[in-house]
């Protein structure tokens, strides 16, 4: 393997990003700031250099890609339908659908976690559609936006994470697969290891856990606990003594509020966005399935060449065993089809359908005129501007810190690292994720050699998941980087200590799922992740002050994680055991650690 050209320098970018964000609470400006030290360090310190990388490499190349444009068009669109939606009335009608059920704020949270659990098939989505949908509830009960976007983030991923049926599955079962066709002969599928692997995702079950006993308790601890006080005592809208903007581009109270006209638009962008998922992941496994056909009906015309010309005797069994009807092809699974699907597609039309749908319906009864609703989508269109600015920086930054060249090709071809000075890129990712492993020279001599033992192995793996996916702001990319290598290694080490290589052995369960849990925890805790970012603008809350208030919670619940979880695991605990004690421990630190709230807690704001 080369070495990784610029060492541990590849992890300068994203921590001055993310440290500049903390210090400075402007997270634009350091995102930009990050980009352009790697763009420095990638031109060879040529100041000039760098600044044409940082706009034709870096900048523009991210904004145009087609999936990002998607995204940027998503939430725009859903910005726009929240701002038509709250000036018709609908979202003020919603709020008091909701009363019966969130009349104090310990029943408006639990009313946000529900609902944040029943929209699994995509965090995108989940984040957007909460966060906007419940800011209202959540601002009459005095509860923090802080707290808000805490709820929202912490049911976005670690929901659409381990649901069978969301736009996640396919891409965590096609990075199992690679690992396990690197093995060969293993007994397991990459769906064995993907539903086997979740009560082995700690930190995943535990975030969902920790809603409850917060909620329920009603017990806060850190800055958090600080934010909910100010909350209780200055309103919701409020940051450190100082008003937020209005989130409400209706200006006035509306005259009828009507809940089905928020209600309406938002089960019907739910309903165009699980179609188009089913849609297009069925178009996607068609196609596969009729190229495959086609290429089975090339090998038997020419199979049946071969039988005429009478120069095989074993084209006629070539020809008995295959069957290209149509007719035999069996239905793909839903977690195939969804897993399968166009997700960007899908949320862009459905935003849309849903904006046109809350145009529709104020205009129609005569809510709003045709220039109040354009009024109303551009300025809540212009709310969610911020978001799409940071957006932008953070997939900018990603990129350059991902494994792929700037023509999307990959960095490692035939199993050879090919790293390059000039190609703008840092493999921030790929470094990381060599300190877990003894990584060979041309000369064959071994460099970067982190020792291991088995049993530590579901730790360490989490916390370098953690690690890059906090540097890099995506557990996509750290899912891709590591899944495949680190199924490869579990399955070497129990074949070294002469364990059978199964999909239901405790150790690779658990590295599997130290992965992708350790990708979620880095991705709650980092500022330049994209749904740590729309989770703080769908709920209206200073983007840094939600990650600051986020991150107590999200390392509280990785130690228990780890103490409780991944530790004992390796140590071969049961599994069953582990999740009760984990449990057991989060209540306890809820409990001992966590304070309530000065003010009565089940006292609703007036």
């Amino acid at each position: 393997m080369t070495p990784n050209p610029y060492g541990w320098l590849c992890l300068a970018p994203p921590i001055a990003a993310i440290a500049l964000a903390i210090v400075t609470r402007r997270a634009v400006a350091s995102l930009l700031a990050g980009i352009f030290v790697g763009a420095l360090i990638t031109s060879g310190y040529h100041p000039f250099t760098a600044i044409h990388d940082f706009f034709e490499v870096h900048m523009w190349p991210t904004f145009v890609e087609s999936d990002r444009l998607r995204v940027f068009s998503f939430t725009l669109l859903m910005g726009a339908m929240i701002g038509v939606i709250t000036a018709g009335g609908g979202m003020q009608g919603f709020v008091h659908l909701l009363t019966p059920f969130a009349r104090t704020r310990r029943g408006g949270q639990l009313v946000t976690w529900v609902m944040g659990l029943a929209i699994f098939f995509d965090d995108y989505a989940n984040t957007m559609l909460l966060g906007n949908t419940m800011q209202p509830v959540t601002d009459r009960l005095r509860v923090s936006r802080e707290k808000l976007a805490y709820l929202v983030d912490s049911t976005a991923a670690p929901v659409a994470g381990i649901s069978i049926l969301s736009t996640w599955v396919a891409v965590e079962l096609a990075y199992l697969q690679e690992g396990i066709d690197t093995l060969g002969g293993v007994n397991a599928t990459a769906f064995d290891l993907f539903v086997a692997s979740i009560p082995y995702r700690f930190y995943v079950l535990l975030s969902l856990v920790l809603i409850p006993l917060l909620v329920l308790t009603g017990r806060d601890f850190g800055p958090m606990l600080a934010a909910e006080r100010r909350a209780l005592r200055d309103g919701s809208d409020t940051h450190a003594g100082h008003a937020r903007p209005s989130r409400d581009p209706g200006g006035n109270t509306p005259r009828r509020p009507r809940a089905i006209n928020a209600v309406l638009p938002i089960v019907v962008t739910l309903g165009v966005v699980v179609t188009l998922l089913y849609q297009t992941g069925g178009q996607k496994l068609a196609a596969r399935a009729a190229a495959i056909a086609e290429t089975a009906s090339v090998g038997k015309i020419a199979a049946t060449t071969v039988l005429v010309s009478g120069n095989s005797p074993i084209a006629a069994a070539v020809l008995g065993a295959v069957d290209i009807s149509p007719s035999q092809q069996p239905d793909p699974a839903l977690r195939d089809v969804f897993g399968n699907a166009d997700s960007t597609f899908a949320l862009q039309y459905g935003a849309l359908t849903g904006l046109l749908l809350a145009a529709v319906l104020c205009w129609g009864q005569r809510l709003l005129t045709a220039d109040q609703i354009f009024v109303a989508a551009g300025q809540g269109a212009r709310v969610v501007l911020p978001a799409i600015a940071i957006l932008w920086c953070a997939a900018a930054l990603s990129r350059m810190t991902g494994a792929k060249s700037v023509d999307g090709q990959p960095s490692v071809v035939n199993g050879v690292e090919t790293y390059e000075f000039r190609d703008h890129r840092l493999y921030t990712g790929d470094f990381l994720s060599h300190l877990l492993t003894a990584a060979e020279t041309k000369d064959g001599a071994h460099s970067d050699a982190l020792p291991l033992s088995a049993k530590l192995l579901p730790t360490l793996v989490f916390i370098l998941a953690a690690i890059v996916s906090f540097c890099t702001g995506t557990s996509f990319g750290t899912m891709g980087m590591l899944t495949p290598m680190v199924v490869t290694l579990a399955a070497a080490m129990l074949q070294t200590t002469g364990h059978n290589v199964d999909g239901s052995h405790p150790l690779l369960l658990a590295a599997v799922g130290s992965v992708l849990a350790g990708a979620v925890f880095g991705d709650h805790c980092s500022p330049i992740s994209d749904t740590t970012i729309l989770s703080s603008q769908s709920s209206g809350c200073d983007h840094i002050a939600h990650v600051l208030t986020q991150m107590p919670y999200a390392l509280t619940t990785a130690a228990v994680a780890i103490v409780l979880g991944t530790l004992p695991v390796g140590f071969g605990a049961p599994v069953g055991v582990v999740l009760v004690a984990q449990v057991a421990g989060l209540a306890s630190v809820v409990f001992f650690v966590g304070r309530p709230l000065a003010t009565a807690d089940e006292a609703p704001a007036a």
